[in-house]
Parts: structure tokens; C-alpha cells; sequence
């Protein structure tokens, strides 16, 4: 078994925010392997964010970013169980990484729970068109796979992490919420850029 030196504890911590004892416990699982000791946390945290899914988030902020000079402008609301958590430096750092990223990847919506059903069905019926022909099942999945990538685009939870795109907005949120302990729930949000269309 590979030893578990500080160095390694200390890359884990960093790249993760999880605490020094679930870092070591994770890489002496991981036999001292970095990535797969990174991935034994993520679904650790993953485990806990799910269980504090269901708490009320009466606290939070509402905060306001502005981008481009002025041309690019944000507001969202993210919220959390305590005032004690909403004014830790790392919550607000959260709500300050996913306002740059909405500043930068223009999502439409929170989630696709969010996403007008009229406009999934317009994709479908596109989606549908583009594979005529293929047997039923294959073209079923490769519709599901476009509805998806629509999603993946469009929704903000869904979307991957402009600083880290192997991971999702969501996904981010969870590794917070393992990290600080609360429930945290980004709740609303809206981008402005200058000249777009009013709709």
C-alpha cells in the first residue's frame, strides 16, 4: 500500500475542501491514489448533500455581478439554512463563481424542471425529423440524447462548471453543501446583456 503523506493529504484538501480526516481515510481507501481518492469524496459528498436536500433555506444572499465592463450583469439568489453560512466566505464565494458562470454560459433556465413543455416538444418534433428512418429504439435514445444536450446547455444546475468543466453547476453546489454543512439552494437568477432583445 502506498504511503499517505501529508503533501498528498494537503493536493487532496485543496482540490476538494474536504476535511483532513475524510482526505486521509479517502486516499488509504484510494491506496494513495490521487484522482480515485478525489472521486471516493465526491460521492461521499454527493451522499451527504442528498440527505440535507429536504432542510429549509430561510437565510442566503442576493448578489449582483457585472461583467465586460458593464455590458454583461447578473442577480441571483442563493439560499441557505443559516445567517451564520451566508455570510462564511466560502458560501459567498459560491454564489460569486456561479454568477461569473452565468455571466459567461447564458443559461435560460434553473433547471429543466423550469424549461417551458411547448419547447421541449418543438425540439422533439426537430429531433425526431433528423432520425427518420433508424429503427425506433436507436432513434428513441438518440432524441432523448438531443433533449438532453438541451438541458445540458440551457439549464444552469446542468450545465458544466466554467472553472471546472468536469464538473456541473450542480455538482458544485453539492460539494458545498458537503463541505459547510446546510442545505444550499440557488433559487432564482437573471443575466442582462446590453442590446439583447427584450422578451
Amino acid at each position: 500500500m502506498a504511503e499517505i503523506t501529508a503533501e498528498l493529504v494537503r493536493l487532496l484538501r485543496e482540490k476538494t475542501n474536504a476535511g483532513m480526516m475524510e482526505c486521509k481515510g479517502a486516499l488509504k481507501e484510494a491506496e494513495g491514489d490521487l484522482e480515485k481518492a478525489e472521486v471516493i469524496l465526491r460521492k461521499k459528498g454527493t451522499i451527504k448533500a442528498d440527505k440535507k436536500s429536504d432542510r429549509q433555506t430561510k437565510e442566503g444572499i442576493v448578489a449582483s455581478y457585472i461583467h465586460m465592463a458593464g455590458r454583461v450583469g447578473v442577480l441571483i439568489e442563493v439560499n441557505c439554512e443559516t445567517d451564520f453560512v451566508a455570510r462564511n466566505e466560502s458560501f459567498q464565494a459560491l454564489v460569486k463563481d456561479i454568477s461569473l458562470h452565468i455571466a459567461a454560459s447564458s443559461p435560460r433556465f434553473l433547471q429543466r424542471e423550469d424549461v417551458p413543455a411547448d419547447l421541449i416538444a418543438k425540439e422533439r418534433d426537430i429531433a425526431l425529423d433528423q432520425v427518420k428512418g433508424k429503427p425506433a429504439n436507436i432513434a428513441e435514445k438518440i432524441v432523448e440524447g438531443k433533449i438532453d444536450k438541451i438541458f445540458a446547455e440551457q439549464c444552469l444546475l446542468e450545465q458544466a462548471f466554467i472553472k471546472n468543466p468536469d464538473i456541473t453547476v450542480r455538482d458544485l453546489v453539492k460539494s458545498k453543501i458537503a463541505e459547510l454543512g446546510e442545505n444550499l439552494v440557488v433559487r432564482r437568477f437573471v443575466r442582462y446583456a446590453m442590446g439583447e432583445e427584450i422578451v
